[in-house]
Protein backbone atom coordinates (compact mmCIF):
# COMPACT_ATOMS: atom_id res chain seq x y z
CA UNK A 1 0.00 0.00 0.00
CA UNK A 2 1.21 3.36 -0.90
CA UNK A 3 3.26 5.65 2.30
CA UNK A 4 1.95 9.06 2.96
CA UNK A 5 4.29 11.50 3.95
CA UNK A 6 3.75 14.66 5.36
CA UNK A 7 7.02 16.60 4.43
CA UNK A 8 5.61 19.88 5.87
CA UNK A 9 4.27 20.20 8.89
CA UNK A 10 2.74 22.97 8.91
CA UNK A 11 1.17 23.13 5.38
CA UNK A 12 -1.62 20.38 5.01
CA UNK A 13 -0.22 18.77 1.76
CA UNK A 14 0.99 14.78 1.48
CA UNK A 15 2.61 13.51 -1.34
CA UNK A 16 2.10 9.61 -2.76
CA UNK A 17 5.24 6.88 -3.12
CA UNK A 18 4.09 4.05 -5.50
CA UNK A 19 4.40 0.74 -4.34
CA UNK A 20 7.05 0.00 -6.60
CA UNK A 21 8.84 3.16 -5.04
CA UNK A 22 8.11 2.68 -1.40
CA UNK A 23 10.26 0.68 1.28
CA UNK A 24 9.61 -2.73 1.09
CA UNK A 25 7.65 -4.33 4.19
CA UNK A 26 8.61 -7.24 6.43
CA UNK A 27 6.63 -10.38 5.58
CA UNK A 28 5.09 -13.12 7.51
CA UNK A 29 6.81 -16.01 8.13
CA UNK A 30 4.16 -19.12 7.65
CA UNK A 31 6.42 -21.47 8.20
CA UNK A 32 6.67 -21.08 12.34
CA UNK A 33 2.82 -20.80 12.41
CA UNK A 34 0.58 -24.27 13.27
CA UNK A 35 -2.66 -26.13 12.29
CA UNK A 36 -5.41 -22.93 12.08
CA UNK A 37 -8.35 -23.94 14.55
CA UNK A 38 -11.75 -24.48 13.10
CA UNK A 39 -14.92 -24.11 14.77
CA UNK A 40 -17.72 -26.56 14.07
CA UNK A 41 -19.40 -24.26 11.96
CA UNK A 42 -16.64 -23.59 9.70
CA UNK A 43 -15.91 -27.62 9.48
CA UNK A 44 -19.34 -28.62 8.94
CA UNK A 45 -19.47 -25.57 5.72
CA UNK A 46 -15.81 -27.19 4.41
CA UNK A 47 -17.46 -30.84 4.14
CA UNK A 48 -20.98 -29.68 2.69
CA UNK A 49 -18.95 -27.36 0.11
CA UNK A 50 -16.68 -30.88 -0.56
CA UNK A 51 -20.20 -32.76 -0.85
CA UNK A 52 -21.61 -30.19 -2.94
CA UNK A 53 -18.63 -30.50 -5.50
CA UNK A 54 -18.66 -34.25 -5.70
CA UNK A 55 -22.08 -34.31 -5.87
CA UNK A 56 -21.94 -31.50 -8.86
CA UNK A 57 -18.96 -34.06 -10.42
CA UNK A 58 -20.89 -37.09 -10.35
CA UNK A 59 -23.90 -35.60 -12.15
CA UNK A 60 -21.71 -33.94 -14.53
CA UNK A 61 -20.01 -37.46 -15.69
CA UNK A 62 -23.90 -38.70 -15.45
CA UNK A 63 -24.40 -36.58 -18.40
CA UNK A 64 -21.31 -36.88 -20.19
CA UNK A 65 -22.46 -41.34 -19.90
CA UNK A 66 -25.64 -40.26 -21.29
CA UNK A 67 -24.67 -37.66 -24.23
CA UNK A 68 -22.14 -40.57 -25.38
CA UNK A 69 -25.03 -42.97 -25.29
CA UNK A 70 -23.48 -45.43 -22.67
CA UNK A 71 -27.19 -46.49 -21.75
CA UNK A 72 -28.53 -47.44 -24.66
CA UNK A 73 -31.37 -45.32 -26.78
CA UNK A 74 -34.00 -43.60 -24.31
CA UNK A 75 -35.81 -42.43 -27.51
Amino acid sequence: MATLMNPLDTEDRFVVVHPLDDVPEEKVDTENLGPMAMTTSVRISLLSLRAYLVLMMLLVFYHVVVVAGWFGRHS
